[in-house]
């Protein structure tokens, strides 16, 4: 297997990343464990979690996530796992996240409480890359990365990354890391997929011109890209569920992700993967991970049979032949997600 390193640090990761954020709601931990091993031993070292997990954010589940992961990592030399977690944004957008009573920012303060959390959860002295989960559009982000960089110079946490981001956003951070001589974001972690390509647009030349690596989630488009709501627009998943939530953000999000444009172009890519004889999962996950600037791509599952298709995509490169009929589509159906 070819592992790739984030950015300029020494983190080398496997293509393929494991996301745990249903583990402690979709997920129970019999399943969470069996799903975390089966990826372990296919050559999966890297791990994706946050304080906020799991999904959705909810008070009285916030933080079970990392406590399966810490179970899970006891199991394993600790240094076999390259382990990602985040600290929640700031509760200055439009999403209040369910922990510490709803008033979070990225600031020495909160920084240095999650990661205490995180690090206690997770039964770990450190943690190998610490993202900020969403930027803090009012903290200056010379607090933050000061606050990160302690982490580092500290020893308890290795590299850190964002997410969520725009290319000005890690940018300006970029900038400010090189002229106060502080920990730099190595990573940006953005939805990216067949459906939503808007990574191309700027991030991608930010990534490549300055040697930062991103780690794509959702590569599915929330399990669109799988064909299910194809089959069936109410068939189970998180959307299926939002498009009928009380909850405002969850539907929008689900209109997203869910709408007209989405599901034509689904359509058609699912066509493209039964023709080269591809599940459409592994030919979606092989897609994001081809670029050069990706240095993995964060998946997830539920059952540990869901992994079959995604991990059948770790050493997949698509054809030229299939590139351009996918890139066909985008030019009939441009950004479907918006």
């Amino acid at each position: 297997m070819h592992y790739r390193y984030i950015g300029r640090s020494g983190l080398r990761v496997s293509p393929i990343c494991l996301g745990t954020m249903t583990f402690g709601s979709q997920c129970d931990e019999k399943n969470a464990f069996a799903i975390m091993d089966k990826a372990y031993e296919a050559g999966v070292n890297f791990f994706d979690t946050a304080e906020l997990y799991p999904v959705p954010p909810e008070t009285k589940l916030a933080g079970l996530t990392e406590e399966m992961v810490g179970r899970w990592l006891k199991t394993k030399p600790r240094d076999s796992v390259i382990l990602a977690g985040k600290v929640a944004g700031a509760a200055s957008g439009w999403f209040i996240p369910p922990i510490r009573h709803g008033y979070t920012a990225c600031d020495r303060f909160h920084i240095e409480r999650a990661v205490e959390g995180s690090l206690k959860r997770l039964g770990t002295d450190y943690i190998d890359l610490y993202q900020m989960h969403w930027p803090d559009t009012v903290v200056p982000i010379e607090e933050t990365l000061r606050a990160f960089d302690s982490l580092v110079q500290s020893g308890k946490v290795r590299y850190i990354g964002t997410s969520n981001d725009s290319a000005h956003g890690t940018m300006k951070a970029l900038m400010t890391s090189k002229y106060e001589k502080l920990a730099r974001f190595e990573s940006i972690q953005n939805n990216f997929s067949l459906l939503n390509r808007r990574a191309l647009d700027e991030i991608g030349a930010l990534c490549k011109n300055e040697n930062i690596s991103l780690l794509p989630y959702s590569p599915l488009g929330g399990g669109v890209l799988s064909g299910k709501y194809n089959q069936n627009i109410n068939a189970h998943g998180r959307f299926s569920d939002y498009v009928k939530s009380p909850n405002q953000r969850q539907r929008l999000m689900a209109s997203r992700f869910l709408n007209d444009k989405t599901l034509a172009s689904t359509q058609e890519y699912l066509r493209i993967a039964h023709e080269a004889g591809l599940d459409p999962v592994t030919m979606a996950i092989a897609w994001s991970k081809q670029f050069e600037f990706v240095a993995s791509t964060i998946i997830g599952a539920t059952v540990p049979e869901q992994l079959d298709a995604t991990l059948a995509a770790m050493n997949l490169t698509l054809t030229p032949e299939i590139l351009k009929a996918l890139e066909g589509v985008h030019a009939k159906i441009l950004y479907p997600m918006g």
